[in-house]
């Protein structure tokens, strides 16, 4: 994949992100083809220092005369799924071929991390946004090399043979159930896999948070690529004290975003395909709540306006299900004690949290929930940044990519060591005949505490040394002054070879 590949091909990108999801121009750029794009400039300005060899951190004092490094090593053939659709159960068929949202970016960001790597891969795209997956075949086939890369389009045929054949890591962008179906496989032949799945993901509005902010924080959250993003909120619990005021939030936001109305704007995409536009309309039907703002769709155009319902019940369909897509629950609680219950009864490893209110409140959120991620007092920004480490948690995910992190998922860090001819002598203690020889290593090997059995803290010169002997810094050579007794300083070098010597010299 080379920059001026995706550049040569942005038109057709753009295009067939309109064609697939109704996507407007900005959507795709920002979130598709200027991020995968700056995605390949990133590694590129990065790549020669990522793939170095590192000192190995935490080495005792002795063993650093070994040269213990850890090397990088591609991970083998790895096999990037996009999309996978089983018919075995209604759920896995409804919401399965979800990396049709983001068709490029959650296909072509995790295939750039395997090419950085040095790995060779197979790209799976989604056949949920049939265009884009077509112009990303051509981009491969004409920038890469067709014996170390590949795109395979197709459905469920194609995606099952592929899981067929052994490959050395597999990642999978989707739901949690095929998730489960593709791990289940890989193991088989212990194949390591990156999941990166979904969540009901809460935002939680406490009585001391700007409700207008919020209120435009979280539309523009669930708004974007008209709600179908897997990281964005799947229902807002809010403090009934700043309840209407929310609301309210939210009608001036959406006339804000939308002055002539969604379905009038260019710049609010549609449902990806009917079958996905059925199942939204069926959650809002089963739903008990009342419908505050939208609720306006047409199956024809794929078009459903975001549509905000005030629930009464923790176990109302659109709480416990996933919606990905503009539908946008409102549940009021009584305090920031009932809106964790909720949140955490409701899915207790969700891929992002998002609490707005005081630092003490936000904390508290953080500290007494898991979420893959999280962003204080904003809608999934923390996912926004194409650098940072992105993964879920739990049921939500295993794994992380972006950034470095990308580069890391598909490398094996390999630790190695080289043992000089001339540490013989000092390596003898280790062969048999074993007699006398376990007070010997006792001595050299065994870490002694630096706390008595009451657990308090005795201070060792001798352990102070050798702790700074197993520091992970490096740098050129430091002189470290440790002690003045009497008419002699003693010293510790460390040097950029992490070799350490030990010396002493007369006081002037």
């Amino acid at each position: 994949m080379t920059f001026s590949s995706l550049k040569d091909n942005e038109d057709l990108l753009v295009e067939a992100c309109k064609q697939d999801l109704g996507k407007p121009t900005f959507e795709t750029y920002i979130t598709e083809v200027g991020w995968c794009e700056n995605d390949i400039l990133f590694m590129c300005n990065n790549l020669e220092r990522w793939v170095k060899d590192e000192s190995a951190p935490d080495i005792p004092l002795m063993n650093k005369l070994f040269g213990p490094k850890i090397r990088k090593d591609p991970m083998g053939a790895i096999l990037v799924i996009g999309c996978a659709r089983y018919y075995n159960c209604s759920s896995c068929m409804l919401m399965s071929n979800r990396a049709y949202n983001f068709p490029v970016q959650l296909s072509l960001g995790p295939f750039i991390g395997a090419i950085a790597a040095g790995c060779t891969a197979v790209l799976k795209p989604s056949e949920s946004a049939p265009m884009a997956a077509a112009v990303m075949e051509k981009i491969v086939k004409e920038s890469l090399d067709p014996s170390c890369y590949t795109v395979v389009q197709g459905a469920i045929p194609e995606t099952t043979a592929l899981l067929e054949e052994k490959w050395d890591k597999i990642f999978y962008t989707g739901s949690a159930n095929v998730g489960t179906i593709i791990a289940k496989k890989a193991a088989e032949t212990l194949t390591p896999v990156t999941l990166e799945l979904g969540g009901r993901n809460p935002a939680i509005v406490t009585k001391h948070a700007d409700p207008y902010l919020a209120a435009k924080r979280l539309m523009w959250a669930k708004t974007l690529n008209a709600g179908q993003v897997c990281v964005s909120q799947n229902y807002i619990l809010v403090d009934k004290e700043i309840l209407p005021q929310f609301i309210k939030g939210i009608e001036k936001t959406l006339k804000e975003f939308y002055p002539q109305g969604a379905r009038q704007s260019p710049d609010y995409g549609r449902i990806v395909n009917v079958r996905q536009w059925q199942r939204l309309k069926k959650m809002l039907d089963d739903s008990s709540g009342k419908i505050l703002l939208g609720g306006t769709m047409d199956e024809a155009d794929r078009f459903l306006e975001p549509t905000v319902v005030q629930v009464d019940d923790p176990k109302d369909s659109l709480l416990v299900d996933e919606s990905f897509g503009p539908l946008i629950p409102i549940f009021a609680v009584k305090d920031v004690d009932e809106a964790i219950a909720i949140a955490n009864e409701t899915h207790d490893t969700p891929l992002g949290i998002y609490p707005f209110g005081n630092k003490k409140e936000t904390a508290r959120v953080l500290d007494e929930t898991r979420s893959g991620g999280a962003s204080i007092n904003d809608g999934f920004f923390h996912a926004s940044i194409p650098t940072l480490a992105f993964g879920g948690v739990g049921s939500s995910g295993q794994g992380a990519y972006r950034g470095k992190a990308s580069f890391d998922v598909f490398t094996h860090r390999r630790s190695v060591t080289e043992t000089p001819a001339w540490l013989e002598m000092a390596l003898s203690v280790r062969y048999p005949p074993y007699a006398g020889k376990l007070k010997k290593f006792q001595n050299m090997n065994d870490m002694k505490p630096n706390f008595d059995r009451n657990g308090k803290v005795q201070f060792s010169l001798f352990g102070w040394l050798l702790s700074l002997g197993a520091s992970s810094k490096g740098g050129a050579l430091t002189r470290y002054v440790i002690v003045v007794l009497g008419k002699h300083i003693f010293t510790l070098n460390k040097c950029s070879d992490s070799i350490l010597t030990f010396n002493s010299r007369d006081r002037p």
